[in-house]
């Protein structure tokens, strides 16, 4: 019967320590799982608060963009009305008409004709190269 209640003993002895360390890594397990739990939210914090930035900014930029759309339109509208003034006294104005339909004088239509640039440098060339001015002793 000693023998009975001495092995029962070993196995409850035995049953405990079992406990005992399969509580030890649950803890463990326990801690390790509220780590990443940590991370985990200050990352979707982070991302949260970089979703708002980004959103705040759409809005800013769009409201941005619908001004200058805006003041696109009023230029528009005030270089249609200018336009339509000049318009109106050329046509008003009968010098000024036939004036401005004839043909530019060849010396001004020279001033507008320009080569094929294919870089920077042949336009600078270009421009160091024409209407050079007569030497001084000339």
């Amino acid at each position: 019967m000693i023998r009975i209640t001495e092995t029962l003993l070993a196995v409850a002895i035995l049953a405990l320590a079992l406990t005992g360390w399969r509580w030890s890594v649950a803890s463990d397990e326990l801690a390790s799982a509220q780590r990443v739990i940590g991370t985990l939210s200050a990352g979707i914090e982070s991302r949260d608060k970089a979703i708002t930035r980004l959103k705040t900014e759409n809005n800013e930029g769009q409201k941005r963009e619908a001004t200058l759309r805006l003041m696109q339109g009023k230029a528009s509208a005030g270089a249609l009305t200018r336009e339509a003034h000049i318009q109106r006294e050329t046509d008003a104005n009968p010098i000024l008409r036939d004036w401005s339909v004839t043909a530019l004088p060849d010396d001004v239509i020279r001033l507008h004709t320009r080569p094929a640039f294919t870089s920077a440098r042949d336009y600078l060339d270009w421009l160091s190269a024409r209407d050079k001015l007569p030497g001084a002793g000339k």
